[in-house]
């Protein structure tokens, strides 16, 4: 793990590799004590600019609206990964929806196009590999919400 674990210092983003060493110890503490952890993948999509501005724009929002215990990491390739810990599939639900609608009504510099998935522990796997592929499969196509310049989808069951 490099000296800062933290990609941007004015919203809480983690390095992948932090994120990933936090995430495997919170995995194991989650089927040891028998709780509930949902991870959650958002990969927004922009025309006209990188995948990294986009998920620096979604990253700066996210952080807002979830809780400081929450992680938060974004990689080289655009995507948001997300820990809701201590959630089950129907609280994180609640979550997700709740960022969606932040995130319809937010007016982006260009649109963006904004997919999500979820894969709950121990629902669908208790580890890493196993829920972000759940979560990958599980993410829907766009649509486009005619109120804002901004698209999204969200079909994480």
């Amino acid at each position: 793990m490099t000296g800062d674990p933290f990609v941007q210092e004015d919203f809480r983003v983690l390095t992948p590799e932090a994120f990933e060493f936090v995430l495997n110890n919170e995995l194991k503490r989650a089927v040891r004590s028998q709780n509930y952890l949902t991870l959650v993948l958002v990969e927004p999509r922009s025309e006209g600019r990188g995948p990294q501005e986009a998920v620096r724009d979604v990253a700066r929002l996210v952080s807002r609206e979830v809780r400081e215990t929450d992680l938060l990491s974004a990689n080289e390739e655009g995507r948001l990964s997300m820990v809701l810990l201590d959630a089950d599939l129907p609280n994180s639900m609640r979550v997700i929806d709740r960022l969606m609608a932040r995130l319809e009504h937010y007016q982006f510099p260009t649109p963006l196009a904004i997919e999500v998935g979820a894969a709950c522990c121990p629902t669908h796997g208790s580890d890493a590999e196993t829920l972000r592929r759940v979560a990958a499969s599980r993410t829907a196509t766009p649509r486009r919400d005619s109120r804002s310049n901004t698209s999204n989808a969200s079909n994480a069951q």
